[in-house]
Parts: C-alpha cells; sequence; structure tokens
C-alpha cells in the first residue's frame, strides 16, 4: 500500500517498523551467519553485497556488521558510498534514542503473531545516548513570537499531550523533550509547538506598521530590473524554469570546470556534486529531457546565480536560455527555419534593452568561451565591459548531451548591467518630427574581416543626429567581388526635424557616410 516490494514477513515486519514507528531495523539469518555478530571497523580492502545488487569496496574507519567471516551490513557508511536507503534517511534526521529496545520488543511481538517459532532474551550492548534535555518557555513568548495570546493553561495541555514532561513556574513553563523530538532545541520550538497545535489561522492579520505615509516599492531598481528581463524574455516564447544549483561535476567539466571551494561535501546525489558554474548546462539537460520525451522544439530560460568560488564576487546573477530545433512551428504557409545564432542575439538584446543598457552602442566580437560554436557565436561588450555572450552550441556540447537538432544559447551577465539611473528619467524623451523621413541604401566592399557591426558603427558616426535607423540587409560574396571581400548592403534612415532635407543636404550626408566608412573600416561603395 505504500509503495514497497513485499519479500518476506521478516523484511516486511522490519520495512513497516521504519515506516510506521520512525525506527529502523533489520534481520539476518541466523543460519547463514557465522559466529556471531558484532559491529566494527572496516579494513581497508573489504568488501560488501548491499540490497542494490551491487559490491562496495570499504575503507578504513567506515562502521559496519560482520560475522567471524565477512562484512554483512553497512552502519554508517551510506554518505560516503553514495547510497540512499529509507534507514539512512531516518538516522540522518535523527531517531528516538529509546526506540533500540521497544522497536526490537514490538517487532518480536509481530513475529510471533503472525510467524510463530520462539523468542531468546534480548541482548544488548553499550549505553543508552544520553537523550534527556530541558527546555524552558516563558509564557509571553508565544505572542512576541507568534502574536497570538494563548492562554497559560493551554499553553501547557498543549505541550504535555504532545509528550513533553512539564512543570509550571510562575510565568515559565519547563519542559522535558521527549526522545522521539530530537528536533526541539530551543524556546522558539516550543512556540512553535504551541502555535501549531493552537491554530496558525488564529494568528490575526496585522498591517506593517509603515514608516512614511507614501508606501515605498516593494522592490527596488536592480530586483525590478530582473523581474523586467523575465517579463521580455517570457514575451519572447521562452519558457521559464528552475533548475538545481548543483550539477554533475563530468557535465560542469564542459562548461570550466570548477574549484574544490564549490564542490559539495555532503551533496543530495551523486550526480548534483558541486555548485553549476553556468546555468546553461542544467537547461541544456532540460532540453534533451523534453525532446527524449516529444517536445521538439523547447526554448527555456533561466534567471539565477552561478559560481565560479565560494567568495561573495564568486556568485554570479545570470539570465541564461536555450532554443533547440525549429524557430517557428510547422505551417503551411511559412518554410521551416531551424534557430540559429541570430535568434539568440535577438533574446540577448531583447533582454539588455529592457535593462536600460543601450544596445546601439554594443560591440560584437567572437572571443567566446569554448562550450559555443567558435565561428557561429559572439559577445556584446560595452567599452571594456562583457554583457552578454551567446550563439549555437558547439558540436562536441550538444553531442554530450544525445541532442542533434540545432541548439544555441545565451548568457546575460545581469552584475555587469550598468546600473539604474535613480535620479532623472528612465528613457530619453521622445522626439516626434512631423517631416517625411528620407530612406537611403548603400553598398559598400569590405575585407572579409570587418564585422558588420564596425561598418553600422561607422555609419552612424558619418551621418550624425539626422541619421534615425541603420540596419543590415545584405551580405554577397560571389561574382563582382573579389576573393576576400565581401558586400554588405545598408539602410539609413535620415529624419529632418527642422526641414525638409534638400537633395543637395541628402548628397552631402551621403557623402560624409561613405568617407566615415572609407575611413574606419577602409570599404568603399560598390559599382
Amino acid at each position: 500500500a505504500i509503495g514497497l516490494r513485499p519479500i518476506s514477513a521478516l523484511v516486511d515486519i522490519t520495512n513497516w517498523a521504519t515506516f510506521d514507528l520512525g525506527r529502523p531495523l533489520h534481520v539476518f539469518d541466523a543460519d547463514a551467519v557465522a559466529g556471531d555478530l558484532v559491529m566494527r571497523f572496516a579494513r581497508k580492502g573489504e568488501k560488501v553485497g548491499a540490497l542494490d545488487g551491487k559490491n562496495y569496496d570499504l575503507e578504513d574507519g567506515m562502521v559496519v556488521i560482520a560475522d567471524d567471516d565477512a562484512v554483512l551490513g553497512i552502519a554508517e557508511a551510506g554518505r560516503k558510498l553514495g547510497i540512499v536507503s529509507d534507514a539512512r534517511y531516518r538516522f540522518e534526521r535523527g531517531i528516538d534514542a529509546t526506540s533500540a529496545d521497544w522497536g526490537a520488543e514490538i517487532a518480536t511481538r509481530m513475529i510471533l503473531d503472525l510467524c510463530g517459532g520462539e523468542a531468546s532474551e534480548l541482548v544488548s550492548a553499550g549505553e543508552m545516548p544520553d537523550w534527556r534535555k530541558s527546555v524552558s518557555l516563558r509564557l509571553s513568548r508565544t505572542f512576541s513570537l507568534g502574536g497570538v495570546n494563548v492562554p497559560p493553561e493551554e499553553q501547557e495541555e498543549i505541550l504535555g499531550r504532545l509528550g513533553f514532561e512539564v512543570r509550571r513556574d510562575g510565568e515559565a513553563i519547563h519542559a522535558v523533550v521527549p526522545p522521539w523530538r530530537p528536533d526541539i532545541d530551543g524556546e522558539a520550538d516550543l512556540v512553535e509547538e504551541v502555535l501549531r497545535i493552537h491554530g496558525y489561522d488564529d494568528i490575526p492579520v496585522v498591517p506593517l506598521a509603515r514608516d512614511s505615509v507614501i508606501p515605498r516599492p516593494v522592490r527596488d531598481a536592480a530586483q525590478k530590473r530582473a523581474e523586467d528581463i523575465r517579463r521580455a524574455l517570457a514575451s519572447r516564447g521562452l519558457i521559464e524554469a528552475v533548475t538545481y544549483s548543483f550539477m554533475d561535476e563530468a557535465q560542469a567539466a564542459l562548461f570550466g570546470g570548477v574549484g574544490d571551494s564549490v564542490r559539495l561535501v555532503n551533496p543530495i546525489s551523486a550526480d548534483l556534486s558541486v555548485m553549476r558554474p553556468s546555468i546553461l548546462p542544467n537547461l541544456i539537460a532540460a532540453v534533451a529531457r523534453n525532446q527524449a520525451r516529444g517536445i521538439d522544439d523547447p526554448a527555456l530560460f533561466e534567471l539565477g546565480p552561478q559560481y565560479a568560488d565560494d567568495t561573495p564576487d564568486g556568485q554570479a546573477l545570470v539570465a541564461a536560455g536555450v532554443r533547440a530545433g525549429s524557430a517557428s512551428p510547422r505551417h503551411w504557409s511559412a518554410k521551416a527555419e531551424a534557430v540559429d545564432a541570430l535568434h539568440a542575439k535577438a533574446d540577448v538584446l531583447a533582454a539588455l534593452a529592457v535593462a536600460g543598457v543601450p544596445v546601439d552602442n554594443l560591440q560584437t566580437d567572437r572571443d567566446v568561451p569554448g562550450w559555443y560554436h567558435p565561428g557561429r557565436a559572439g559577445v556584446l561588450r560595452l567599452g571594456k565591459t562583457i554583457l552578454a555572450q551567446f550563439g549555437e552550441v558547439n558540436p562536441r556540447i550538444a553531442a554530450a548531451f544525445d541532442i542533434d537538432t540545432p541548439l544555441v544559447a545565451f548568457e546575460v551577465f545581469l552584475d555587469a548591467v550598468p546600473p539604474v539611473r535613480s535620479k532623472g528619467p528612465a528613457k530619453p524623451l521622445l522626439h516626434l518630427s512631423p517631416l517625411q523621413p528620407v530612406h537611403r541604401d548603400f553598398a559598400f566592399i569590405v575585407d572579409e574581416a570587418v564585422a558588420a557591426g564596425d561598418l553600422l558603427r561607422a555609419v552612424k558616426s558619418g551621418g550624425g543626429k539626422l541619421v534615425a535607423g541603420v540596419s543590415l540587409f545584405d551580405v554577397y560574396r560571389g561574382k563582382g567581388v573579389e576573393d576576400g571581400k565581401k558586400s554588405l548592403a545598408i539602410a539609413v534612415t535620415l529624419q529632418p526635424v527642422e526641414a525638409t532635407l534638400t537633395d543637395e543636404e541628402i548628397e552631402k550626408i551621403a557623402a560624409d557616410i561613405t568617407a566615415s566608412v572609407a575611413k574606419r573600416t577602409g570599404g568603399a561603395l560598390r559599382v
């Protein structure tokens, strides 16, 4: 009924004691035991076969149960060996120290009732741990900590019903903690016991006192910026994920690796043994799980911390995302389009824009880390500060996660984003012009090594304040363009403000743009 596999009456009785009474027990076949059972330290080189069917190598100092011939069981080495069991789960969280006696008595009674046979005398060794401790509760603390006026008699009654030995002494209750409550440590714990039995619903709803008449925002500018980025990425069709801050060390090695300072001493699982140096491995693993379950085109993002070391500066807040498969759903009216680096770049620019970053001033280069494709990825900088990186995931990384569809990713480093201005408008004032804009296209021949972003900045610089927009709409290599060169076609929008531009003024701006491109990139107009 509770999901355990029935094995035999004896094993079922010990499982019942574990789950119903919180007392793990184990039975041995007396005919299979050589001599007496003892608890001792393991010797290096010894092995033990566990209930999961695996053999484990033991180390000096591990506590084991053994007979005269071999080790039969593990007593306190489950964490080091990576064995998760129902008994370990309970021992690690604390059990009733006296249950070693009454647990064996109850299990023996059930065996006699259900299986028959005869029982010997109970044999024990060692001393009972000193579990007795007394905690005092000042009656007034139930109100000061919990906000509820509980009559003293009711507080005393509640603790008594929960198994505490209570003694009233004026304005205090002295309570002896029962052996099955190792979690009780101080006065606040007793307040919690009284409140949960009295009823949390009886805690009155009281508004907090305000420091001023006008309430201040709950979130500061940095917190609001993170929320705005979440909303922006979600609006682009990405689904927010929340993954563990831990991960497998083998996967972490694919993303730069980790040092000893971020390895966990007590991991909750063998495959969650280190703090994540990047959010991307967990998201890529989630993509692989989704695709294995029939979700062909997952698009996920997460905003959270990643860890370089255990210092305060070693933790960074990052918005990361991945897209896989197709960029659009299958439809008869549209051609299927696989995700590529530009989709990831668009996600990054959307996030940086709502964060208040002047995206038109960003510079792009290809100095990306090894988990990105070396020729299909980029880094966005503001000056010398790296704000984000994006692009196709290195095929070697994708293969390690068993992903064979197009896969792109991005990372936005929120701690590197310039702080939000506390004074003045968050956005520049909107200036609208009633005059007709002018659109001009240019095609420049530049060296293959010239980045399109450098050309766009050169165009903006040459056009001056009248340039309202610049975009790249075509890249050409081939007939008519010599080897080592490429043709970049640029659309420029000029927005007059005071008067309609004359042909002479437009030609002057075009000449200035051409001169700026020649000076900054070495490019020339394509003829």
